[in-house]
C-alpha cells in the first residue's frame, strides 16, 4: 500500500514520527508522500523525507495560505531540484468554501503551482473544494503541455470526474469513502477507471471508518483500501497492486 497524501510534519504525528513510520510498515504500508502547505511546512518535510527511505515530499502552498505565503514559479522549481525526494508540486488549488484566502491570490498561486509542474514534467497535486468549474477550467488551458493532475481527496460529482478525466487526470480516494452518507462518492469512484486510481489517508485528518473522529496516520490507508476494493468489485491484493502501480507510474519511481 502506499498513502499518496499525509501530513507528516503535522502534529500528532511529527512530535511521534518515529512510532507512526513503525505502524505504517507494520500495517503494509510501502511509500508515504508528505504534503507541502507553507513555506515553514517544506522546511520540515526537507527534514522528514531524510527520516526514512520510505517518505517522500512535495512543495508547494495550500490555496488557504496564498494570501500570506507567496512563492514564485522559479522558487518551487529550486526548491525541487535541490532535492530528490522531492517529487511532486502541491498541495495547490482552489477552496471556496472556506474562503481563508482571496479567491484572486488563490488563482494566481494555483496557475503558478501547475507552471512549475509542467516545466519540472512532475505531477501537481491539486485541491479543489466548491470550485469545480473553476478548477476544471483553469487546468483545460494547460492541457496542451499535458499536466500530471492528481485530485487529492476527491469527493467531486461525477460530472467533474467525468470532465478531469478528458485530462487525462488521476484521482484519489481518502477516508470519506468509507464514511457512511458517502454514497454519491462511491458511485462517482465506481466510474473513474482503475489505471486512474490511488488512495490517501489525507492524515491527520479524515479517519476512515472505523477510526473515524481520532486523529489519522498513514497506517489506517487499509481501511480506504478495503472500502475501494469493494466499490470496484475487486479483491483487496487487486486494488492494492492497481493503486501502488498506479502511484510508482505516476511519480516515475519505477
Amino acid at each position: 500500500m502506499i498513502d499518496s497524501h499525509c501530513h507528516l510534519d503535522h502534529e500528532p504525528m511529527f512530535s511521534d514520527l518515529k512510532n507512526v513510520i513503525l505502524r505504517s510498515k507494520e500495517s503494509g504500508v510501502k511509500k508515504i508522500l508528505s504534503i507541502c502547505t507553507t513555506k515553514d511546512s517544506f522546511k520540515k518535510i526537507t527534514d522528514i523525507v531524510e527520516f526514512d527511505t520510505m517518505i517522500y515530499g512535495t512543495c508547494g502552498i495550500h490555496p488557504h495560505e496564498t494570501s500570506k505565503d507567496i512563492v514564485t514559479k522559479e522558487e518551487i522549481i529550486k526548491n525541487v531540484k535541490n532535492n530528490k525526494k522531492i517529487i511532486a508540486i502541491g498541495e495547490s488549488g482552489l477552496d471556496f468554501y472556506y474562503d481563508h484566502s482571496d479567491r484572486t491570490n488563490q488563482i494566481t498561486s494555483f496557475k503558478t503551482h501547475i507552471e512549475a509542474s509542467i516545466e519540472l514534467n512532475i505531477p501537481i497535486i491539486v485541491h479543489s473544494r466548491n470550485a469545480e468549474n473553476e478548477t476544471y477550467d483553469i487546468l483545460k488551458n494547460y492541457i496542451k503541455y499535458k499536466p500530471k493532475i492528481l485530485m487529492h481527496c476527491f469527493t467531486g460529482s461525477s460530472e467533474f470526474a467525468y470532465k478531469l478525466l478528458t485530462l487525462d487526470s488521476h484521482f484519489s480516494a481518502s477516508g470519506i469513502i468509507t464514511f457512511k452518507n458517502s454514497n454519491d462518492l462511491r458511485d462517482t469512484f465506481k466510474i473513474i477507471p482503475n489505471d486512474k486510481l490511488l488512495i490517501e489517508t489525507d492524515s491527520p485528518y479524515l479517519a476512515p471508518v472505523p477510526h473515524r473522529g481520532k486523529k489519522n496516520e498513514p497506517s489506517y490507508i487499509k481501511h480506504t483500501l478495503e472500502k475501494l476494493a469493494q466499490i470496484k468489485n475487486v479483491e483487496k491484493s487487486s486494488i492494492e497492486k492497481i493503486t501502488s502501480n498506479n502511484f510508482n507510474s505516476l511519480f516515475n519511481l519505477i
